[in-house]
């Protein structure tokens, strides 16, 4: 059995260990999990995000029914627009928190970008939107 310590269970993750795979909720990117979503139970999750080469987003506007939603760029760059914002480039370094409920899209990507995205929960459902 796990041990807990308020109910989240110690969690290590290698990046030489660590698996892509392209089934996610965007086909343009692949998804490393970190395994915050089993060691939390659900409460949260992360994952490294690197995006497919040749692929581009077909930038549909949609929100998340999440409580948390944090991206970290490591590599690359990204450029993504914010419902009141307009768009904004994210380079290696940057990192922005998208409050619960804001409609966005990925507009375009670098073919080498790679980022971490925190959430909560871990499983949320998306919806496509109209433009604001």
């Amino acid at each position: 059995m796990t041990q807990l310590w308020k109910n989240q269970a110690f969690c290590i993750s290698h990046a030489d260990d660590g698996k892509f795979a392209g089934a996610g909720l965007r086909p343009f990117f692949e998804y490393r999990d970190l395994g915050i979503r089993a060691a939390t139970g659900g409460a949260y999750g992360a994952h490294v995000i690197r995006a497919v080469p040749g692929m581009e987003s077909p930038a549909v506007w949609h929100t998340h029914d999440l409580d948390f939603q944090m991206v970290y760029v490591t590599k690359g760059w990204v450029v993504f627009e914010y419902e009141g914002q307009g768009e904004q480039i994210l380079r290696e370094g940057s990192c922005v928190l998208q409050p619960p409920g804001i409609k966005h899209r990925e507009v375009r990507h670098s073919d080498d970008l790679e980022l971490i995205e925190i959430i909560s929960p871990a499983e949320f459902a998306t919806h496509e939107a109209d433009a604001p």
